[in-house]
């Protein structure tokens, strides 16, 4: 049986820990234990540095390890696999991951930059296409055999994604893995209409702008949907095609009469939510080009005055911006409550969004779904994730 090709993916940190340790134990954490029991030995592990963006070895596995030391500082990685180094790359020579465009299933072109269709998301993880992984070793042995020295950005190499931290959790004192962005001084990508057709992200017609458009799209899907829908007490007067929010179906003029005022004070400003009778059953902030922080903060402000309230909560935003909301989600002033918002929050791409309800519309079944068809475009975001 031939053999099979697996991302590994590790940070400039986790890779310089493995390789301390003498380049033999690769380890992977506990929920992908049933990953790690479909390799075999002879398999190939194919390394990818985050946050850098480059491949910089290939491993052949040569089976399970019962090494239980502490190789890495910040993470146990228990599920672990005795390995042999095929290549091994200083940093400055890793392949580039812009090198693998137009060559490999999960980037294609262009528009496979950055998600590469969600492929190095978590490891280890299958290369669909066995070709893709022969290419990528082909590539690494190539770079050994003739390097060239290409500079990294040595604050992504060093970066540290994942920080402990003690939360109470009832009566129990808890550690847990929290995120800490890193500081962005400006957001070019987002600030105005060029760049965001830049992203590829459908425009609308004519001085709406996208996060306007993207309202409009939320009232008329509640509305499809036998719901009522309150928009933000101060966008109630935006026009699309000539009606205002507050003239569209469905739209109410009054939020529920079950909150007490502060409550009412800080979800009035939410930007689109779906009523049923006398109750809340989603909230949707859109974040289009703003900081995603204030529309977090309403959500977590409306978790704290009502801990019980049991509604769907959704971010809607660009796609390109999935690792921006990922941040600020699993920063520790959400990330450290009791119930933490990324168990609570799902994240909407605007693309998958639009295409889920075209697809629903062309099947004539939009106004028989139920509101909770949005979990299966929503992803939610875990502290133990690994991203780019």
């Amino acid at each position: 049986m031939s053999k099979s090709y697996w991302l590994d993916l590790f940070t400039g940190t986790t890779w310089e820990e493995f390789l301390n340790y003498g380049s033999k134990v690769s380890g992977f954490r506990n929920r992908m234990r049933n990953n790690v029991s479909k390799i075999k030995q002879g398999d190939i592990l194919l390394c990818y540095v985050t946050g850098v963006m480059r491949w910089i070895g290939a491993l052949e596995v040569l089976g399970s390890s019962y090494d239980t030391s502490k190789i890495w500082k910040d993470s146990d990685f228990p599920e672990r696999l005795s390995v042999k180094p095929i290549v091994t790359l200083e940093p400055e020579n890793g392949v580039p991951m812009d090198e693998l465009e137009g060559h490999v299933c999960f980037y294609e072109n262009s528009e496979d930059s950055g998600k590469f269709k969600g492929f190095v998301r978590m490891s280890p993880n299958l290369f669909r296409m066995h070709e893709d992984g022969e290419y990528i070793l082909n590539l690494l042995k190539r770079a050994k055999n003739n390097p060239k020295s290409m500079p990294i950005d040595q604050q992504k190499w060093e970066r540290k994604p994942l920080y402990k931290a003690k939360t109470r959790k009832g009566k129990r004192t808890v550690e847990t893995l929290v995120s800490i962005p890193e500081r962005e001084d400006e957001e070019n990508l987002f600030q105005g209409g060029p760049s965001q057709k830049s992203i590829g992200v459908k425009m609308p017609i004519g001085d709406v702008t996208l996060h306007t458009d993207i309202q409009h799209l939320l009232i008329n899907l509640g509305s499809e949907l036998s719901l009522n829908v309150w928009v933000a007490r101060n966008d109630r007067s935006k026009e699309v095609d000539g009606k205002t929010f507050q003239d569209m179906p469905n739209t109410v003029n009054e939020l529920p009469t079950q909150f007490d005022t502060t409550t009412n004070k800080v979800i009035e400003m939410i930007d689109v939510l779906w009523l049923k009778s006398n109750r809340i059953v989603a909230a949707f902030e859109i974040e289009c080009t703003t900081s995603v922080y204030s529309g977090l903060l309403r959500m977590s402000d409306l978790l704290a005055l009502q801990p019980n309230i049991n509604i769907k909560l959704y971010i809607v935003a660009p796609e390109a911006r999935r690792r921006k909301v990922r941040d600020e989600i699993l920063r520790p002033t959400f990330s450290l409550r009791e119930k933490p918002i990324s168990e609570v929050c799902g994240f909407l791409s605007i693309e998958e969004l639009r295409e889920k309800i075209e697809g629903l519309k062309n099947l004539g079944l939009l106004s028989s779904i139920r509101p909770n068809f949005l979990d299966e475009v929503a992803g939610y975001f875990a502290e133990e994730d690994d991203w780019d």
